[in-house]
């Protein structure tokens, strides 16, 4: 689908980290998602961002070291002379943040099964990035899908 997390809304079985991600969600902001399509958080200037952009089917990690890196480090560096939020999720992500301002920060573990009990659950990302905007003079995000 070309955005970090997203499936097609044909998909009933969503995978587990955006389980999680919608779990997060429903704890933090009272919304239930369950259609796994991201575009309408897209269409608001979402930008979903994998560290490392390709990787092997079902090898998770297996581009890491490529080149990658460096391209997102160029992007990050680029996104954060906007006024935008970062929702950093993971190691891997946390390494972004020299490049970005810290009130414009919110960070985590990831998402996934293996993090997500270990600093995910109870981060309110979507709340803390929605007031974070609003400081900024922004529009908040509706985080429905």
């Amino acid at each position: 689908m070309g955005l970090s997390f997203s499936v097609p809304n044909s998909v009933t079985k969503l995978p587990p980290t955006l389980r999680n991600i919608f779990q997060e969600m429903k704890s933090d902001l009272g919304i239930e998602n369950r259609k796994g399509d991201l575009t309408p958080w897209h269409n608001q200037g979402v930008f979903l961002m994998n560290r490392v952009l390709t990787t092997e089917p079902g090898v998770s990690q297996s581009h890491k070291g490529i080149g990658w890196e460096s391209f997102t480090d160029e992007v990050v560096k680029f996104l954060a002379t906007k006024d935008i939020v970062f929702i950093l999720w993971g190691a891997s992500a946390a390494e972004l943040e020299k490049y970005i301002d810290y009130s414009k920060i919110i960070r985590s573990a990831h998402p996934s099964p293996l993090s997500a009990y270990r600093g995910f659950f109870g981060s309110k990302p979507f709340s803390r990035s929605n007031e974070v905007l609003r400081n900024l003079g922004l529009n908040e995000i509706d985080w429905q899908t």
